[in-house]
């Protein structure tokens, strides 16, 4: 009986893309193939790659590129695969295989083509594929995190933005095979599950004929989780059916990550988004008169073609005046297939970084406040990580979704995986410290 050949895995890129490294990891296991972490034992190292933007597209490059000198057979999957397939196998010799965006549930069959030694090219024109609850996964997440994923790809046209011509149109699941899955999780220990897609808000219309998110919700607040996070909500999404969902569903968290990308009605037209600048301002005030306690996250691009002084001023004025729990902030990155990448004037990238830095430096006094506002509270943390060192663990609050917001670190008894009660002692502009209020750490 031959040996198969062992395995190591780069992820690189979003959580959807961690979704997929996490099916291929479930796929290579249930096939016996050995998955090693350390790439200098590997027969083959498969990168699941991000090509979104600029910066992404070269951190994937510099990856694929020192494993090329290390003289590793690499597998190329995942977004940049979708999007430079020609390239990556002419420019690539140490390349055995791309596998394409939508093409990750075929791995297996690909690593034993390759053993054969055929140079696999396993991309789909049009990507159409997305795993359930039935395809084997292995989650890379801590012990008590899990993302879910509900849609895969777009169906919008946003200027900027590569994403259906990497991800394809959008595809729902059913909210049987979600809520079958949320069930699978919460029997592993998941304390919070994060529900993702391109566009989360728009859940189910291109299977139900109308957006489902709402129904979703109620039957996601049937499984035994304490937390359900929801990524991706854009605004207009947000109608007073799904409002009330998250209000009266006990373990949905009134969390609310809007990628809003900037508030002046003339750039949003220029974004193909001028639905959006007609809404913004009332749909916020609607969320937080319905949701007081809601915890809003959105992300921004300055430097967009065209951005005038005055349309930076009226975001500065916009973020100024809504308050934002979390604020990510992007230059503009033109890319080939997208038409923003045409339109004129380009806005300097010196112009852009300094806005960047501009808008984050408002924010960051808006973020301190928020936080400085926990101090003597009690709240429920997810416990994460711990430092054997110090003694001290490290987790996350409801307001705090992993990667992207702050850290609560903590002093006391916990275990990790479980949500404990810490009273909150300081502050500061990202991240909140405190001590367990009780000796026994709890899961609700």
């Amino acid at each position: 009986m031959i040996d198969k050949p062992t395995v190591a895995l780069s992820h690189l890129g979003c959580e959807k893309n961690r979704i997929d490294s996490e099916h291929m990891l479930g796929l290579l296991t249930q096939a016996g193939y050995q998955v090693d972490s350390n790439e200098e034992l590997a027969d083959y190292v498969i990168v699941n790659t991000c090509s979104f933007i600029q910066d992404s597209r070269e951190e994937s490059v510099r990856t694929l590129v020192e494993l090329a000198e290390a003289n590793k057979k690499i597998i190329i999957a995942g977004c940049m695969a979708q999007h430079f397939q020609n390239e990556l196998l002419a420019e690539l010799p140490e390349a055995v295989a791309v596998v394409g965006s939508s093409d990750y549930h075929k791995i297996v069959d690909v690593i034993e083509r390759v053993a054969t030694g055929e140079r696999v090219r396993e991309v789909s024109t049009q990507p159409t594929f997305i795993a359930d609850e039935t395809v084997p996964r292995y989650r890379t997440t801590t012990e008590g995190v899990a993302y879910l994923r509900v849609a895969e790809g777009c169906d919008y046209a946003c200027s900027f933005c590569i994403i259906p011509h990497l991800r394809g149109k959008q595809r729902s699941r059913s909210i049987e095979s979600i809520v079958a899955e949320a069930k699978e999780l919460a029997a592993q220990g998941v304390r919070e599950i994060i529900l993702i897609s391109q566009i989360t808000t728009n859940y189910g219309v291109d299977l139900y004929g109308e957006p489902k998110l709402a129904e979703l919700l109620y039957e996601l607040g049937k499984v035994d989780v304490p937390w359900i996070r929801i990524h991706y909500a854009y605004p207009t999404g947000l109608t007073s059916k799904v409002i009330a969902a998250i209000k009266n569903t006990s373990n949905v968290l009134p969390y609310l990550d809007l990628p809003l990308q900037h508030s002046h009605p003339e750039i949003l037209r220029a974004m193909n988004r001028p639905w959006q600048g007609r809404v913004n301002d009332a749909i916020i005030e609607r969320i937080k008169e319905e949701l007081p306690d809601a915890v809003l996250r959105t992300t921004f691009i300055v430097g967009f073609p065209g951005e005038s002084e005055a349309h930076f001023q009226h975001l500065v004025e916009f973020v100024e005046s809504h308050q934002f729990d979390h604020v990510g902030v992007f230059t503009f990155s033109p890319e080939a297939e997208a038409p923003a990448s045409q339109l004129t004037p380009q806005v300097s990238p010196a112009i852009s970084s300094s806005r960047r830095d501009t808008l984050m430096q408002i924010q960051q006094p808006i973020a301190a406040a928020k936080n400085q506002a926990n101090i003597g509270k009690i709240v429920e943390v997810l416990v994460e990580q711990e430092n054997p060192e110090t003694g001290e663990f490290i987790g996350r609050s409801a307001r705090f979704a992993p990667e992207v917001d702050g850290l609560v670190y903590l002093r006391g008894e916990a275990t990790l995986g479980t949500i404990v009660p810490v009273r909150i002692t300081a502050a500061d502009i990202y991240d909140l410290y405190g001590e367990v209020a009780s000796l026994v750490a709890y899961k609700v």
